[in-house]
């Protein structure tokens, strides 16, 4: 959990507190697909156009939800019941530092770490574009940024790895993510386990998740979402 005064300060309805231990999560329910967070990010951190940290991937586009009025607005509950179709669903992916690492415990160059205050940190000078990370993690996060396509199964030709950091750098000085900070809807949120949990039941959202990628992001917190998707 974040320990000083300033981490803890509430920033919006989204970003609960931040530094130390703190992650950042979906709330799927409340993502409308504006792209907020990926100029956010952009901006923030100088991102080219063509190379984005966080995207939006939609699921069953154009498909409505199942005919139950509970589940129009909840992918994650419409999810945990059998042959129930939660409609068109958008899902901002990024890096969500997870706590069980799949990406770390591959690379072979101990180019991605787990450090100390729960950030996931790439070392660009020990990354040899191996791409190992890519296939490791479950939601997409590493990006090659400098990869070509044509040579890139050959190890060492990757390029460098980048992905988001979570504005650990922000965070030092008691800011969110630019992403959570600049969302309209308040879908991503910043905290601990607890209050990230927390704040979903309190909107009445499900994490949509299942339980394998629950325990991938948060480890041994992940019993924290009992009663959720999860």
């Amino acid at each position: 959990m974040a320990t000083n005064e300033t981490s803890k300060q509430v920033m919006s309805q989204g970003v609960m507190s931040t530094g130390d231990d703190a992650r950042i999560f979906p709330d799927v329910e409340a993502c409308i697909d504006c792209g907020g967070c990926v100029v956010a990010c952009k901006r923030t951190w100088d991102v080219p156009r063509d190379e984005q940290r966080i995207s939006i991937s939609t699921m069953l586009e154009g498909q409505p939800a199942e005919p139950m009025e509970r589940y129009n607005t909840n992918s994650g509950g419409a999810l945990g019941q059998a042959d129930s179709s939660p409609g068109e669903t958008a899902i901002p992916m990024q890096c969500y530092h997870c706590e069980e690492a799949p990406c770390v415990s591959v690379c072979p160059t101990d180019s991605l770490i787990k450090k100390d205050n729960g950030f996931v940190d790439v070392r660009d000078n020990l990354c040899v574009g191996c791409q190992y990370c890519l296939s490791a993690c479950p939601f997409g996060a590493p990006q090659f940024p400098g990869s070509d396509e044509g040579s890139a199964r050959l190890f060492g030709s990757g390029g460098t790895m980048d992905k988001c950091t979570m504005c650990e750098e922000r965070q030092d000085i008691g800011k969110g993510p630019a992403c959570a900070e600049e969302c309209a809807t308040d879908a991503l949120l910043v905290g601990d386990a607890e209050e990230i949990s927390d704040e979903l039941d309190r909107r009445g959202s499900d994490s949509f998740f299942n339980t394998v990628a629950m325990e991938i992001i948060f480890g041994e917190d992940a019993d924290e979402f009992e009663g959720s998707n999860a």
